[in-house]
């Protein structure tokens, strides 16, 4: 560990030295100084962007896609584009990929020298190097924002605010990804010591919250707490060339988020205190998110917050690729072969399991068989006509059996016997290995684009959205408080929180039967977690810090096998549905040693005071 340390910091400060060496390449009798650089606020600020615009990487000749070593590496668009296509998604119980990638071993179990596509590897998704860039760039700012002349206070204040925020941001990536680590301050030298211990999970996040706290003050001073350049309905509104950049809602939200983990199962030190912690934070953070003119877009523009629209008002943190069509390589962990007409690719394909996490237009959950049957039973439920009055976030979230879809007028994912040989439908076409195991593809990033509809969709990641503050109050207060009490100063029970968040998009509230006390209520909070917040990078974490993996995650995973039949009082309507689980190669299985990612093999055993057991090898 410690030479794993001593090498990224000496590779961050190389880092540091690229991203100024315009400023810092100069002849052996130059008299510039590295004051010189940071007095200047023009080759200030190009060093301290490089916390949003990284390094170039190898895909330097893609559109959307120049560098993975900034901080959006972090947002789940951004980590599913890189060039080892998968999402976060496709590491869980939620999605399959219909190219089988490293997620497949991931998922099964076995990561092994996978660790570099997370740990150091420039090519891929350097979570673990791209954070302490990070934090090597915010504590440099701090250090030296003082030399800057001729600058507005107005100006300094920003960044040091956003460099806070930053050094928050950066460890809280980490603390999700490998569990806590040392808070690192300040920017460390050769000559300091590197042996720094790793703190508990309660004082990381308290460390990460007091940073934050910081930012949202300093934000509010210079007026900051949005981005957009004019208010709501106004010209120039969220088109701010900084709208990229963080602000004070944000670090209150994301505070909120924060102190959410850390009283979750995985993390909780102090029982019912920290879920208290996290609903008052959360609350705080809906309370400034509103009166700042953040609001839940209406079900008619739901979808705006990823595709069709770059900045949105319920997003308070975005990052936008910009225009994509279907074969531009941001898609391709997401849009299956079939769609772009390319042979490797990989795309997601939700699980039969995730499927079944939507419940009926009543609200019946269809979870287990005994969900299943109790809904048959009042009605609301055919398993041979399944996907007929599924909640609205069904059919924007999920490409089904027949679903129209631009292009191709209806989806064809099916089966049919003809003389006794099997023939596949359009969307199953057997000459693309990147095609669905599950009988289903992912819909709510998509945007429509493929061969068949070439046309170029605005994109949209949003690492965080109100509807989230909305969901983080409602597990936090029914923990604190049960499903009925609002929290010490909040207006909403954690009940009327989460029928808040359904009612936008046309969904019934919560059936009475499942809100009379915090146990029995806590699964379907948890539910509808994962349905608003489903392929936005969110399930990873969850299912982790609610302790949950080791059954999601122990399967089987399940998909639909679809036979086109002839329509009978069987098969109404003229398909039969078999669920069957997946091959070996795509199930998933669960060991403890999975809560958090490893170190690299040869940095173990290297560090007296930092204790790596929190990591094993997997």
């Amino acid at each position: 560990m410690k030479k794993s340390i001593i090498l990224l910091c000496t590779g961050l400060f190389l880092i540091f030295i690229s991203s100024c060496k315009d400023y810092l390449d100069k002849s052996p009798e130059s008299t510039f100084t590295e004051e010189d650089v940071f007095s200047n606020y023009s080759t200030f600020k190009t060093y301290f962007d490089g916390l949003y615009k990284g390094k170039t990487g190898r895909n330097t000749t893609a559109t959307n896609y120049s560098n993975n070593t900034n901080i959006f590496v972090n947002f789940s668009l951004y980590f599913g584009g890189i060039p080892r296509h998968f999402s976060q998604e496709q590491m869980t119980d939620m999605s399959d990929a219909g190219w089988i990638r490293e997620n497949a071993s991931i998922k099964g179990g076995s990561l092994g020298t996978n660790i570099s596509l997370f740990y150091d590897d420039g090519f891929q998704r350097p979570i673990f190097k791209t954070s302490f860039h990070t934090l090597r760039i915010a504590n440099m700012a701090l250090e030296k924002v003082h030399l800057l002349k001729d600058v507005k206070q107005e100006e300094i204040d920003d960044i040091l605010a956003q460099s806070h925020f930053c050094r928050a941001f950066s460890h809280f990536a980490l603390f999700r990804y490998w569990g806590p680590m040392p808070y690192i301050t300040k920017v460390i030298g050769p000559d300091d010591q590197w042996d720094i211990p790793r703190l508990s999970k309660y004082e990381t996040c308290r460390k990460i919250c007091a940073d934050l706290d910081t930012a949202a003050t300093i934000f509010e001073k210079i007026h900051l707490m949005r981005r957009d350049v004019a208010g709501v309905g106004e010209v120039g509104h969220l088109s701010s060339p900084d709208q990229f950049r963080p602000s004070g809602a944000l670090c209150k939200a994301l505070k909120g988020r924060v102190l959410l983990y850390a009283a979750s199962p995985l993390n909780n030190k102090n029982g019912v205190k920290d879920w208290e912690d996290a609903a008052k934070a959360n609350w705080e953070a809906i309370q400034i998110a509103l009166q700042n003119g953040y609001f839940l877009l209406p079900k008619k523009d739901y979808q705006l917050n990823w595709v069709g629209s770059n900045y949105t008002d319920e997003s308070l943190w975005s990052w936008t690729p910009g225009l994509l069509k279907h074969d531009d390589q941001m898609l391709t962990f997401l849009s299956n072969g079939v769609f772009s007409a390319s042979a490797n690719v990989a795309g997601d394909s939700p699980t039969q399991n995730c499927v079944d996490k939507f419940e009926t237009a009543w609200g019946d959950p269809l979870d287990t068989q005994a969900d299943r049957d109790a809904a048959t039973a009042l009605g609301h439920y055919k398993e041979q006509d399944p996907y007929k009055n599924r909640e609205p976030r069904f059919y924007i979230d999920i490409m089904y059996n027949e679903a129209p879809i631009p292009g191709y007028v209806t989806a064809k994912i099916y089966t049919q016997t003809v003389n006794g040989v099997i023939t596949y439908s359009e969307l199953l076409d057997q000459k693309y290995p990147g095609i669905t195991s599950t009988g289903y593809y992912e819909r709510k990033l998509w945007g429509g684009q493929s061969v068949k509809n070439n046309i170029a969709v605005m994109h949209s990641d949003p690492f965080i959205r109100l509807a989230e503050l909305y969901l983080n109050y409602a597990e936090a207060a029914n923990e604190a408080y049960g499903p009925n009490t609002p929290a010490p100063g909040a207006t909403l029970t954690a009940v009327q929180a989460i029928n808040l968040v359904r009612q936008r998009i046309g969904h019934v509230d919560v059936q009475s039967r499942f809100t009379t006390s915090t146990e029995v209520f806590r699964p379907r909070i948890k539910n509808e977690r994962t349905i608003e917040l489903a392929f936005e990078g969110h399930y990873y974490f969850d299912e982790r810090r609610w302790m949950d993996a080791p059954v999601a995650m122990g399967g089987p995973l399940m998909g639909m096998a679809i036979e086109k039949v002839p329509v009978s009082s069987t098969y109404p309507i003229g398909y039969k549905h078999t669920r069957v689980p997946l091959n070996a190669t795509r199930q998933s299985t669960w060991k403890p040693e999975m809560y958090y990612l490893p170190f690299r093999q040869a940095d173990y055993f290297k560090m007296k005071k930092f204790d790596a057991t929190l990591n094993p090898r997997w």
